[in-house]
């Protein structure tokens, strides 16, 4: 077991032989491939790329490959300054997450190509450990929903108004943003910011809202999503 260990935490004391260097690529290949798994099983956002799942692979392999042409120098030391020079993105990362899981892949194409093949394992399973915590787990969920509700009414907004009511069945609390007058006898546009107590009763808001005459064209996006678009 003793020898075991030694041989995956690797000998970085001289230059890789070729042995060293296919076992780097390929591990950080199905390293790689077990963090774009969890990307992608894990993912809730509107902004999914199918691009951005495969370069968590490529990633990995290239900085692996990177590591191992730097071999036994000093510059080692400096190996992710390098690898963060080397890739860069064209398009901007809308979600932090998605942030998180590019410094994994970076991290762990570095262990192996390395050859701190242990640590590269053990990091990787318990990062997606991690991240399958915190999807399953719905961890920084703020409750209640933050959400923008817009829509067109042709009726007046008075005492009347039965839209405040259907409101305060579902929110907590609720507050009238804007009115857009368009003149012209044409509905004016209302846009109210909501704090929903329950995300799943969403389709029962606009369907209570719907009933209302006079009321239409009616949107109900939760602030997450609308960060995202």
């Amino acid at each position: 077991m003793e020898q075991l260990w030694q041989f995956l935490e690797g000998d970085t004391g001289g230059l890789f032989p070729p042995e060293s260097v296919l076992l780097s690529l390929l591990l950080a290949f199905l390293l790689g491939h077990l963090i774009a798994w969890v990307y992608y099983g894990t993912h809730n956002g509107l902004s999914y790329s199918r691009s951005f799942v495969q370069s968590l692979i490529l990633i990995t392999v290239v900085v692996a490959m990177v590591m191992a042409v730097i071999g036994n120098s000093i510059i080692t030391a400096f190996g992710l300054m390098g690898a963060l020079a080397i890739i860069r993105f064209r398009n901007i990362l809308k979600d932090t997450r998605d942030v998180a899981f590019i410094f994994c892949s970076l991290v762990v194409g570095m262990a192996t190509g390395a050859g701190r093949y242990a640590i590269a394992i053990m990091g990787t399973i318990i990062l997606c450990l991690i991240a399958l915590y915190l999807h399953f787990t719905g961890f920084g969920t703020h409750q209640p929903h933050n959400c923008f509700l817009r829509f067109n009414y042709a009726g007046l907004s008075g005492k009347d108004f039965p839209v405040p009511v259907i409101l305060k069945r579902f929110c907590t609390n609720f507050t009238l943003i804007s009115i857009q007058e368009s003149g012209f006898g044409n509905p004016a546009e209302y846009a109210y910011q909501l704090m929903v107590r329950q995300a799943g009763r969403n389709e029962l808001l606009i369907s209570e809202l719907e009933k209302v005459v006079g009321i239409e064209n009616i949107s109900l996006i939760m602030q997450e999503q609308l960060l995202e678009v």
